[in-house]
């Protein structure tokens, strides 16, 4: 039996020794030795899995027993955006809050895309500038959706439920497979009527992971090749400037071929150069708003 332990308050929670019906545990705090603890286990058999402890809470997750539990929830996912329709996906940090400079212009975005498509918002959900355009889309009247992941940027999605949202518009994944998915999928044209776009605002290690994700899928022709997806990414205050370079680097060094990467998406530096990129893109009047 294996158990991985983590402690989200800065101490160190190490297996000391262990067998089927007994884990005895070494509390190491600050570099030294403090306490030990027992922890007796029930006498039936044992699941392996994982244990996070986080502020002094313990929550146990089941292991992954079966692909179908996977496939359930991808069906979860897909019956979702079935029943609320595809959209404008936005990528983007969970910790830039509304004292944020990015939080007022994303919101400012949610909320013109929304009204310039006529379609549904999707995001992860969660706070900082994910919240941002969710509440950009809530101003202009539109729908929301999205796939919350457990565990997201501390207290802000420590449950199941969203602050505000209505439960049937959101899905709260086990799995980032599945939520990966339902992201993607909430994009992907299926019609030509369909408007849809991928929004990459400034964020972290989890924001580019998902860019990147969705570039090399539109790179390899897994999406957008028969009905192409606007990628916009927005390079507020040129957030995303070093980016750049480090991507010259790659064409210099033939990693990527010269031009590959810039044919693959749209940067823009403010809204209203967004707008007016989305509205030639779906050839829609013009819309009229403040630089954001």
């Amino acid at each position: 039996m294996g158990f991985s332990l983590v402690n989200f308050m800065g101490s160190q929670l190490m297996q000391k020794e262990g067998h089927q019906k007994f884990l005895k545990f070494d509390f190491i705090i600050n570099k030294r030795r403090d306490l030990s603890s027992s922890l007796k286990l029930p006498k039936s058999r044992i699941q392996s899995g994982r244990i996070l402890m986080c502020k002094g809470e313990a929550m146990e997750f089941e292991k992954r027993t079966s692909p179908n539990e996977v496939k359930k929830e991808l069906e979860k996912c897909y019956e979702l955006i079935e029943r609320l329709g595809r959209g404008v996906l936005y990528l983007g940090s969970s910790r830039m809050g509304p004292d944020h400079p990015h939080f007022l212009q994303t919101q400012e975005l949610g909320r013109e895309v929304a009204m310039l498509l006529n379609c549904t918002s999707w995001s992860g959900v969660g706070p900082g500038l994910m919240d941002a355009a969710t509440r950009g889309a809530l101003q202009a009247g539109k729908p929301v959706g999205g796939f919350k992941i457990a565990r997201e940027a501390g207290e802000w999605t420590a449950s199941n439920f969203h602050p505000y949202l209505a439960t049937g518009t959101y899905l709260t994944c086990r799995f980032f497979s599945a939520r990966k998915h339902g992201l993607v999928d909430a994009a992907v044209r299926r019609n030509a009527s369909e408007r849809t776009a991928v929004i990459a605002l400034p964020g972290g290690i989890g924001t580019l992971d998902e860019i990147f994700e969705i570039l090399a899928l539109i790179q390899l022709q897994r999406i957008g090749s028969a009905l192409p997806v606007p990628f916009i990414l927005m390079n507020y205050d040129s957030f995303y400037s070093k980016l750049f370079e480090f991507l010259d680097e790659c064409e210099v060094s033939g990693a990527v071929s010269k031009g590959e990467v810039a044919s693959l998406w749209k940067i823009c530096s403010g809204n209203s150069e967004a707008l007016k990129y989305l509205a030639e893109f779906y050839d829609l009047p013009q819309p009229s708003c403040s630089e954001g």
